[in-house]
């Protein structure tokens, strides 16, 4: 196997000290532009790849963002949601040059752990922290630990850190209007988990909004965004002696399974029964009938969280270079209503 090649290796073969080099590759004053560019140039040639573990010592930065995950292995491999989002957030990361770290946990306590950890032997240069709760014990957390953090969720009052955001208040709205336009007195969702501030948004905007267009009902079950749950859910659901006439789901895999199980019971689709999905993923348009759903620019949504980060990150990985950017929250577009062939009138 061919060793690797070091600074000392490029400073031989142009004729300068290791300390030229090390300028010239890190783009710091201390060399010519002529001196500069015959370095870029013998470097490109040796096929030199920088020791991204040196480099963190060299800079006191990791050129890395970390994300821990509160969710299993076997849920992020089959939610488009987080496989959207992680896209995003590589397209920022990857123009600038950083990586991205990512670890499943169990517990809050591991979570909490591994910030512990990447900070202080350096493995990050900032996190970013999803599935925000009602009651998030790590916002104080990394705060307290000046460890940079953009929460990806929101709005949060009080917050000590960034956030970036939809509004998930109003889609349920328009989600609840458009189907009482369509006659559906009798609603059912199956929601996300309880413990999730965006999942407590969805629940007050649906229970506001069925009172005020006076809903015969609007049930909620909350579930753990699995299809096996928005299956079983989906089941009872419809073998109840007052079936819902119209199901939302918060996510798309739930509400895949759930059009699954209306065919096993023999409904038609949507002539005896209406289906919502949340994030209009490929999947939604897979399905027959096509799904009715939510549609955001998930990946976007990531980019910019990580955008929002890395202006938290300075040059050499410690301070933000504003403190007054520790805090601001952005908010981005709101999820819009694409109808498709999986909604439709309420028999007469």
């Amino acid at each position: 196997m061919t060793r690797r090649v070091t600074i000392a290796d490029i400073a031989a073969a142009a004729g300068v000290s290791k300390g030229a080099v090390s300028y010239a590759l890190n783009g710091r004053p201390g060399v010519s532009e002529a001196t500069r560019g015959k370095i870029l140039a013998i470097a490109a040639e040796m096929g030199f790849v920088p020791n991204r573990a040196a480099r963190s010592l060299s800079v006191s930065s990791a050129q890395a963002v970390g994300i821990a995950l509160r969710r299993s292995a076997r849920t992020l491999g089959i939610e488009p949601y987080f496989m959207e989002l992680i896209s995003g957030i590589e397209a920022t990361l990857s123009a600038g040059s950083f990586g991205l770290t990512l670890q499943i946990v169990g517990t809050v306590e591991e979570e909490l752990e591994v910030y512990r950890r990447w900070w202080a032997e350096r493995r990050v240069d900032g996190v970013l922290l999803c599935d925000v709760g009602t009651s998030d014990r790590r916002l104080d957390f990394v705060a307290d630990l000046g460890l940079p953090a953009v929460a990806v969720g929101g709005p949060i009052e009080g917050a000590r850190l960034p956030a970036v955001w939809h509004d998930d208040a109003e889609p349920c709205r328009d989600i609840l209007e458009y189907l009482y336009a369509l006659g559906h007195r009798r609603v059912a969702r199956v929601a996300g988990l309880p413990r999730l501030l965006h999942t407590s948004i969805r629940d007050t905007a649906y229970a506001e909004t069925a009172a005020g267009l006076d809903l015969e009902s609007m049930v909620t079950f909350h579930s753990d965004y699995t299809g096996e749950q928005g299956a079983q859910i989906t089941r009872r659901l419809l073998s109840s002696a007052r079936r819902p006439t119209a199901i939302i789901y918060d996510n798309d895999v739930m509400a895949v399974a759930g059009l699954g199980v209306a065919h096993e019971l023999g409904l038609e689709i949507p002539e005896q029964l209406s289906v919502v999905a949340w994030d209009d993923s490929p999947l939604c348009r897979l399905t027959h009938p096509a799904l009715t759903s939510l549609a955001r620019d998930i990946p976007a949504y990531g980019s910019k969280s990580a955008e929002v980060l890395m202006s938290l990150i300075s040059a050499d990985g410690t301070e933000p270079p504003n403190a007054a950017v520790r805090t601001f929250s952005v908010q981005c577009r709101p999820a819009q209503l694409s109808p498709r062939g999986s909604t439709g009138p309420v028999p007469a």
